[in-house]
């Protein structure tokens, strides 16, 4: 049976007062033509950390949600990332089978489909191939389109390091980027960012205690403020995120940094910190945005 959790339901956070033109290697692309002045109404669906493997039914499971999303029928859906779980280190055999099985489950959703790298989508972390496979299955790893009156910007947030490890960090080539096509649209465009690392969260607060030190910013964006302050001058009413596996809204500053559970859950083992398996739906009217977030009835197995 499909369930949903109510919005009053998700954690949230107002204010951080609360909490105490480049490319890629391949051309990130963006709409040429500007945004309508007039923002009109749009409902669209947000998913991510699908983390799709065949162990632990997850096949199964990727596609009972993907059929829930397309009897929605949403005007388009966004991937937040992690479509594949994991293509970093192990063989190309078996990048390439989980690459397969994704691409073979994905044509469920029968909507149009933008899509938002993860860190587990990079292979080889430790060669050189980096974002090569993901980048010659979908395309580049950043972009904007826009429509319906709003701008819609998909950022990489997986910076590939000099000891074969990622971060979450968005790169200064992509800052140059992001600034020369916001600029392009100009202040008065709605404008809704998607990451799959988050840019402001409280993750970091509530999060269970880790026996392993972290060496890194794998958790936020490393340089979120950077990010922040090219955004600032202009109208980003949401940041849709992932990577945490909860459901979390932080408002600042007029913007509200949406995180969404996991469509994995606690890879494929139940919820997430209480948080079921599940995507949010993005309603768009007028310019302004509502969401909630929906299950949609999948119990784990271990057999």
């Amino acid at each position: 049976m499909q369930t949903g959790l109510a919005r009053r339901e998700f954690l949230k956070i107002s204010g951080l007062a609360a909490l105490g033109a480049c490319t890629t290697k391949l051309a990130a692309t963006s709409s040429q033509q500007p945004t309508s002045p007039t923002p009109g109404n749009l409902e669209f669906v947000f998913f991510t950390d699908i983390h799709l493997q065949p162990e632990l039914h997850g096949t199964e499971g990727s596609e009972k949600c993907f059929r829930q999303i397309a009897a929605l029928k949403p005007a388009f859906a966004l991937c937040g990332g992690d479509l594949v779980f994991d293509a970093n280190k192990v063989p190309e055999e078996r990048a390439k089978l989980l690459y397969d099985l994704y691409s073979n489950t994905e044509h469920l959703l029968d909507v149009p489909l933008h899509r938002t790298i993860g860190n587990h989508d990079v292979f080889n972390l430790a060669g050189s191939s980096g974002k090569k496979m993901y980048e010659d299955r979908f395309g580049a790893t950043y972009s904007s389109f826009d429509q319906g009156g709003y701008h819609f910007v998909l950022l990489d947030s997986v910076f590939l390091t000099d000891d074969h490890d990622w971060e979450g960090r968005v790169s200064p080539e992509q800052l140059a980027w992001l600034a020369a096509d916001l600029a392009r649209i100009g202040p008065n465009a709605p404008v809704i960012i998607t990451t799959h690392i988050p840019l402001v969260t409280a993750y970091t607060c509530y999060r269970p205690p880790s026996t392993k030190p972290l060496t890194k910013s794998y958790l936020t964006v490393a340089n979120a403020a950077e990010v922040l302050k090219v955004i600032e001058p202009y109208r980003v009413i949401a940041v849709l995120q992932g990577h945490t596996h909860v459901n979390e809204v932080v408002s600042y500053k007029g913007c509200d940094f949406i995180t969404s559970g996991a469509v994995c859950g606690d890879w494929w083992k139940g919820p997430r910190l209480g948080f079921p398996e599940g995507f949010s739906v993005i309603s768009l009217r007028g310019g302004k945005l509502e969401h909630r977030y929906e299950t949609f009835g999948w119990q784990a197995r271990s057999s």
